[in-house]
């Protein structure tokens, strides 16, 4: 909708989506509205109006103080408008009273004069996907995201206590948490999320629910959702659910696997069954790409100082910038599809990321790769968690940043990636992350206390 300019909209009237939008809300009783949208860093906010409300809303938008979030606009410069994206309209399956609902619509933020704000996360991944329609795809993407289940304390503050003991694919009585996963599932599909599994992960207190892919822009907006919820189900069952990539140290951390393909009018363009892997000479010059960006959009998918903690050798998460058919050690795997299925799956992302900027630096990578002819090298289907550093030099495999501030620099760097991004949100991300450091510098931690404070 913000490709267009919101005072014109009086002169158009409302869409037949935006009223069907309006019959729903009568038809449901909804007394208020959430729009809700995220700042750079992809925290979730919103602003909450009478669903009285709303037809202004999609006619002229709804101003907010921009400068009162993360990475968007300075005081002087502060003033813009939520525009309403009618097609991400759902009711919300929790009720204020036992007559009247909310619900939520997703928004893109604009300026003032109704132009899209450069520094909208949504708008970025938005911009990304009209340069993959004018190449002539579309862009289907599967999240897995992770979470851990916690205990609270007698205070009601999180701990890091795992609400249960089970194991990877473990049932009940073990898997404790089945209930509250239940009742996720059943809240994300009335919500309209197909869901496809659920299961217990490898460490204690830790889940995945798979919902089922869809094109890119869907897929960020339900991965907003679905971390919202998941935290809202949590919240009423008295437990603490957490996205944070490495909450305990010495074991699995959480990521957020993501599932790609690119379609065009013809289906699949990453299948061709002639293949060893079922894959296309597109599919493997979009991998070259992804292989080719990965230091710098690791800045973007791998957000925090904590998910640094989590790539490192040992605990599943992939540490090194190759691709395989088996090894989970990989940035990238190839799974047994095929046809309509014929797809790769990117392993370092982890749930804390934007999900917006996340989606969109890795699509433009792999754009890039398709523009360039990027050669993603062979597959190494060894385990290289056991090469020393002269075979991984052999194979031509190096290594993903080791640290935040390793992958700011990368990011900085990449021209690609930057363009992607644009430079207010490149700007603004790098200036985050750069205080989220420096603030860290100066934190001592238990581990210095315990190793130092006695011996010196």
């Amino acid at each position: 909708m913000t490709d267009g300019n919101i005072a014109t909209k009086k002169e158009v009237g409302l869409s037949k989506e935006e009223q069907e939008v309006l019959d729903e809300i009568e038809r449901e009783n909804v007394d208020f509205v959430r729009l809700q949208f995220t700042d750079i860093t992809g925290t979730v906010k919103n602003v909450s109006i009478p669903a009285h409300q709303v037809e202004k809303a999609f006619d002229e938008g709804i101003w907010f103080d921009g400068s009162s979030i993360e990475g968007f606009a300075r005081i002087q410069e502060s003033d813009m408008r939520l525009d309403p994206d009618p097609s991400t309209f759902t009711v919300l399956p929790w009720r204020s009273d036992g007559d009247t609902a909310s619900a939520r619509l997703i928004c893109d933020v604009v300026n003032t004069d109704g132009t899209p704000f450069d520094g909208g996360p949504r708008q970025v991944l938005k911009r990304v996907l009209s340069k993959a329609r004018e190449m002539g795809y579309t862009v289907s993407i599967g999240p897995e995201p992770e979470f851990f289940l916690f205990e609270k304390d007698e205070e009601g503050k999180a701990t890091t206590v795992p609400h249960d003991s089970g194991g990877y694919f473990d049932l009940a009585p073990k898997d404790m948490a089945s209930d509250v996963r239940r009742e996720v599932i059943f809240t994300l599909e009335q919500m309209g999320f197909e869901i496809e599994a659920s299961h217990h992960e490898v460490a204690d207190g830790q889940h995945e629910i798979n919902f089922k892919y869809d094109d890119a822009l869907s897929a960020a907006d339900n991965i907003a959702t679905f971390r919202a919820v998941v935290r809202a189900v949590a919240e009423q069952n008295g437990i603490h659910a957490t996205f944070m990539p490495k909450p305990i140290a010495e074991i699995n951390g959480s990521g957020m696997h993501a599932h790609i393909s690119l379609f065009d009018e013809d289906g699949n363009t990453f299948a061709d069954d002639e293949d060893e892997f079922n894959l296309s000479e597109t599919a493997y010059k979009f991998m070259g790409g992804v292989l080719e960006h990965a230091p710098a959009f690791t800045a973007i998918t791998n957000p925090t100082i904590n998910s640094y903690k989590r790539l490192i050798p040992g605990y599943e998460a992939p540490v090194y910038i190759a691709w395989s058919d088996v090894n989970r050690s990989a940035l990238i795997r190839v799974p047994d599809a095929a046809g309509t299925s014929s797809r790769f799956e990117i392993r370092s992302p982890d749930p804390s990321c934007n999900p917006y900027l996340a989606l969109a630096v890795i699509i433009e990578a792999g754009l890039d790769g398709i523009e360039n002819d990027i050669d993603p090298g062979t597959p190494v289907r060894d385990d290289i968690y056991e090469f020393d550093e002269e075979k991984r030099e052999e194979h031509g495999i190096t290594l993903l940043p080791g640290r935040l501030m390793d992958a700011l620099d990368a990011l900085e760097a990449d021209e690609v990636v930057c363009e992607a991004l644009g430079d207010h949100v490149t700007e603004k991300f790098i200036e985050a992350k750069q205080s989220e450091y420096d603030e860290y510098k100066t934190y001592v931690s238990g581990w210095e206390k315990a190793k130092y404070l006695e011996k010196f």
